[in-house]
């Protein structure tokens, strides 16, 4: 059974929680023709902010990284929009690499800053 719409997970570093919630302001009304969902406090930023419904994984150095991977692997997600700080080292390293890795696995599209998230939500 084909989904009515197609599902965006929302994902930011700390450093780039401010950037990826402002995104998701500027973007809202395009926002609104997808299912949301993302790690944590991300989630809960965005939704916040937005108005928007968000559904929450756990943080991602607690396993939301991998949950949304897997979602990936099922189909269940379509764009993967993680914000990332490529200049803070992360205790989860490797959750966040192997998500990369599932994502283009998967020939999902997945943008990790501002400009390619604009290029693939217009």
């Amino acid at each position: 059974m084909a989904r009515e719409k197609k599902v965006i997970a929302l994902i930011a570093h700390d450093n780039k929680k401010k950037e990826l919630v402002d995104w998701a302001l500027m973007n809202k009304d395009l926002l609104k023709e997808y299912e949301l969902c993302g790690t944590g406090h991300t989630a809960g930023l965005v939704q916040e902010a937005t108005g928007l419904k968000v559904k929450p994984y756990l943080s991602g150095p607690l396993g939301g990284d991998q949950q949304i991977g897997a979602k990936v692997a099922e189909g269940k997600i379509d764009i993967v929009v993680f914000f990332w700080d490529p200049l803070q080292m992360q205790p989860h390293d490797p959750d966040i690499k192997a998500l990369l890795r599932i994502a283009v696995v998967y020939n999902i599209p997945i943008a990790t800053n501002k400009a390619t998230a604009d290029c693939i939500i217009k």
